[in-house]
């Protein structure tokens, strides 16, 4: 059994891989045991962040990628 290929086209939302490879890079700094544990608290860390009134690291991505 076959299945038939998409057309679909799917984009990665600005900011997105900017975002990742900033991750990519703390992880491979830090090595941490649960490296899923680690992205938590890095994500929430930047959300703190970008709460608190700094920088949207998201829409900075975006820019960079631009």
């Amino acid at each position: 059994m076959s299945i038939a290929a998409s057309n679909t086209s799917m984009r990665v939302p600005a900011g997105f891989r900017n975002l990742l490879e900033g991750l990519a890079r703390e992880v491979l700094r830090e090595q941490p045991t649960d490296v899923v544990a680690f992205a938590a608290q890095h994500f929430q860390k930047l959300l703190e962040q970008r709460e608190a009134g700094g920088i949207d690291p998201v829409a900075w991505g975006a820019v960079l990628e631009d």
